[in-house]
């Protein structure tokens, strides 16, 4: 198996690599000859490269963490293992809910005989991930749970190495999105919930998009963008040039306008 992927190192033992698919990271986060990975994806290509680049690194996956219940969020390849896989209790149950949802989101993506993407995922109702790398050594990796891109949605927050893996939240080429349901409430709740964290974050990776090291520029960004549609304008916003954004931004001002008809 070659390997074709670039995995980028953006801090101490964290890696990250750039699926062409509609920009989607995978982090690998690193300590001794182990790994965690924070959601791997897209395609059957991509899960592949990662597969190889972790075998030819020396590295044995100990973690697997999904950020939330999209399809492209809990995938996982039969080489990474049966480490325990975690994601928040509303997340997995979003994608248990949607088992059948995903295979159809991922058809012609991962090969029809691999394990469901959704076995193996499991519910983690505590703040942090139990032992992430297998050798009883203590390191937080926090889970920052919210509701704002979809129930459950979670940030996963390395303290001791300033990286904050975002999800679907915070990109530099997605506007923000309440995906499922349509709560712009939420999601600005879910804003305040992160809003702590990236202020004490030195690296932000988003969902989709560039990583940043200047991640209050990410939220500012997206407060600006909501506020000005809850005034009732027409904000301009360079992520509006990206493919799929006109169908967002529209649907973004129906849910602004009618937030405030009912205040």
């Amino acid at each position: 198996m070659s390997i074709h992927s670039d995995f980028i190192e953006i801090a101490p033992g964290v890696r990250v690599t750039t699926a062409a698919k509609y920009m989607t990271n995978t982090t690998v986060v690193i300590r001794d000859r182990n790994a965690v990975l924070v959601d791997p994806a897209w395609t059957e290509f991509d899960l592949n490269n990662i597969a190889a680049w972790l075998s030819s690194s020396g590295l044995s996956v100990t973690a697997g963490l999904s950020t939330h219940g999209h399809y492209d969020h809990v995938l996982w390849h039969p080489e990474f293992g049966d480490a325990p896989r975690w994601g928040s209790p509303r997340a997995v149950a979003m994608a248990e809910r949607d088992r059948a949802e995903i295979l159809v989101s991922l058809d012609g993506d991962i090969p029809t005989d691999w394990p469901h993407p959704v076995d193996g995922l499991h519910a983690l109702d505590a703040s942090m991930v139990p032992d992430p790398f297998l050798d009883g050594v203590d390191e937080a990796i926090e889970f920052v749970v919210h509701d704002g891109h979809a129930p459950g949605h979670t940030a996963m927050w390395m303290p001791e190495r300033g990286v904050m893996c975002a999800g679907d939240m915070l990109s530099d080429i997605e506007l923000p999105f309440p995906f499922y349901p349509d709560d712009l409430p939420a999601y600005l709740d879910g804003l305040d919930v992160l809003a702590p964290v990236v202020a004490k974050a030195a690296v932000l990776v988003p969902g989709h998009g560039h990583v940043t090291f200047t991640p209050m520029d990410r939220l500012d960004a997206d407060r600006f963008y909501l506020d000005r549609l809850l005034r009732g304008e027409n904000p301009d916003d360079p992520r509006r040039a990206y493919p799929d954004s006109a169908e967002a931004h529209e649907k973004m001002l129906v849910m602004a306008q009618g937030l405030r008809e009912r205040s």
